[in-house]
């Protein structure tokens, strides 16, 4: 009896270390967006009071109403959205069948492309920024939404093919066999039986994709030069000025920036779940 309530007492202390160490992490990881959620409700001049402390004394939210009155928050967001849906949506189209086929398939050269592919990931986009734009110019698109959208979407296309490969690898070949006695082709299987059962793992690369695009700033930045099609990324340095940053206003901006983000989130997330437990019961 002795040895089981010290055998309890030791997972009770386990668990309260875990719990602590989990709360330490969060802590660490959060503790910047409180001081830029503090900030954001500050007036310039307790922000830049000597003896100022993270907490607001007086509380400004009139600084979420103004940023729409100085900026035109809602023109950044929906060029960031567009942008944003669009890398994803072309990413994802192209990727898929291209995981597909170095998963499934086999063909000469299949080891040196996905050399390829991992080498194309070493490369950062503004290594490449000068190539970049000189084709975008040759192309028309410097400052245009749609070029934004191709150059995303092609510096995701490696992540999104090495991370769906590695998904569609773990799911059995012999389900998609079964389905071509059924009478499917190779086209038919794929989207009948594999993609349901991939759905997770394409849920979480599309999250990585949506996220990717909407934080890109460098290409955007040298890229769009008229203010209208700025991203939500570069739109917001309208408060960063030559001789004063507005930081009050700049962490409000901010704020609103990372709000799609959490929703999406929030929303696939859901469907996360559901498609593996949906995966699991099937069959």
């Amino acid at each position: 009896m002795a040895d089981n309530i010290r055998i309890n007492w030791g997972k009770l202390l386990s668990r309260v270390l875990l719990y602590f160490v989990v709360a330490l992490i969060c802590l660490f990881i959060l503790y910047p967006y409180f001081v830029m959620a503090c900030t954001a409700l500050k007036s310039r001049s307790e922000i830049f009071a000597i003896n100022g402390t993270i907490f607001p004394i007086n509380v400004m939210w009139s600084n979420f109403i103004d940023i729409w009155q100085k900026a035109p928050m809602a023109r950044y967001m929906l060029n960031s959205i567009v942008i944003a849906a669009g890398s994803t949506a072309i990413a994802m189209v192209c990727g898929i069948p291209a995981a597909y086929a170095l998963a499934r398939m086999k063909f000469k050269g299949q080891t040196a492309f996905l050399g390829f592919i991992i080498v194309s990931q070493m490369f950062a986009p503004v290594v490449l920024l000068i190539g970049i734009y000189k084709v975008m110019q040759m192309f028309g698109l410097t400052n245009s939404l749609l070029g934004l959208i191709f150059i995303n979407a092609a510096f995701n296309q490696a992540f999104t093919i090495w991370l769906l490969r590695g998904t569609f690898m773990s799911i059995s070949a012999e389900m998609e066999q079964a389905a071509t006695i059924d009478g499917c082709n190779r086209i038919q299987a794929m989207f009948k039986v594999l993609l349901p059962v991939a759905a997770p793992g394409i849920v979480t690369t599309l999250i990585f994709i949506f996220i990717n695009a909407w934080n890109e700033y460098t290409v955007a930045l040298c890229l769009i030069s008229t203010d209208t099609l700025k991203p939500l990324t570069v739109g917001i340095n309208i408060f960063n000025g030559y001789n004063m940053i507005e930081w009050q206003y700049l962490f409000a901006a901010s704020i609103f920036a990372i709000i799609p983000v959490v929703i999406l989130f929030m929303s696939i997330e859901k469907n996360l779940t559901s498609g593996l437990t949906a995966g699991g019961v099937k069959g």
